[in-house]
């Protein structure tokens, strides 16, 4: 426990992030900025945010690209989940933006930005549920009424989940409770997911791997990060974190046809995420197991600075993945 030099008592410290002071209070230090939904003026992408959950508070921004000559047509969806280590950032954050914008106009696509409760102020699952509750509330426009632009724009036959780092993570969990629930037949039949986008996903563990054992306070910097988000008697053995730690379900149940892994070659958390591809790769499930990894960049490089050469490139990587079939 520290003080601060306006005298407030600081409880967790959890560099580059934040601060928790002993009356309740968190000071964030990055992911704070946000702009508006606007018309994007390098895109010409368009968006706006809407209240879904509204008992929770938890609302997205939706992205669609210039209309078409054509009204009519439909653009595959994409259901997005930041990243932040669950704890920082929002779909307003005006670098999300930029890059969701941009990822937009190159793919074609219309995009759901969900912006889930964060913690500390609301522990994890609730990133979790209210992810899961997102996607509900997306499924619940095949063949009904709600939000015009996804009625007028989306195809539903083409669903798509992604995210980035703590999204990544959010995407692989929903993907897994979406087969889950697939084999429930009272629930009757569910929004089908094509594919899963997971760029430098969020994954951790107890016992190093690659080169986390070569920087054991590194490694410990950030096991505290999970430690703190996540408070458990499991650590960074914990499914949510890990996905091969015991009493996680099997990848087997991953209710998708293809995913795409992409890795930052310097980024800390790059070991888990070849795991996680190699591990695709051997299990059971039965899709199309994708890997792309990026030299000389680290942890979400395309976010930082989504103008630059290799961001661009990524971006490209990733929206093809989204017109495949």
């Amino acid at each position: 426990m520290e003080t601060s030099i306006n005298a407030k008592v600081v409880v967790h410290d959890v560099p580059p992030y934040l601060k928790v002071y002993e009356d309740g209070s968190v000071e964030r230090f990055l992911g704070v900025e946000t702009v508006p939904p606007t018309l994007h003026s390098d895109t010409g992408v368009s968006s706006k945010d809407v209240l879904i959950l509204p008992e929770r508070g938890v609302s997205a921004r939706l992205y669609r690209p210039d209309p078409p000559a054509d009204h009519h047509k439909k653009h595959p969806l994409v259901v997005y989940f930041h990243g932040g280590a669950f704890c920082i950032s929002s779909p307003a954050d005006p670098k999300y933006h930029d890059m969701l914008s941009k990822l937009v106009k190159e793919a074609q696509i219309v995009l759901v930005s969900v912006d889930y409760r964060r913690a500390p102020e609301i522990p994890l699952p609730a990133a979790y549920e209210d992810s899961w509750e997102a996607l509900q509330w997306v499924a619940s426009h095949i063949g009904n009424g709600g939000e015009a632009w996804l009625k007028e724009s989306a195809d539903f036959d083409r669903v798509y989940l992604a995210g980035d780092s703590a999204g990544a993570n959010i995407s692989h969990h929903l993907a897994i409770k979406a087969g889950l629930e697939s084999k429930n037949p009272s629930l009757g039949k569910l929004m089908k997911i094509v594919g899963i986008l997971m760029v430098h996903p969020y994954f951790w563990g107890k016992d190093p791997i690659g080169v986390e054992a070569e920087n054991p306070m590194f490694k410990s910097v950030v096991d505290k990060w999970w430690e703190f988000i996540c408070p458990s008697d499991l650590g960074c053995d914990d499914p949510w974190i890990n996905p091969f730690a015991i009493g996680a379900p099997s990848l087997e149940g991953l209710a998708c046809g293809k995913i795409l892994v992409c890795v930052a070659a310097n980024d800390v958390l790059r070991e888990r995420g070849r795991l996680y591809h190699q591990s695709l790769v051997k299990s059971a499930w039965k899709g199309e197991a994708l890997f792309l990894e990026t030299q000389g960049e680290d942890h979400v490089f395309h976010v930082i600075d989504s103008g630059s050469e290799k961001a661009m490139e990524l971006i490209k990587k990733c929206a093809e993945f989204f017109n495949e079939d």
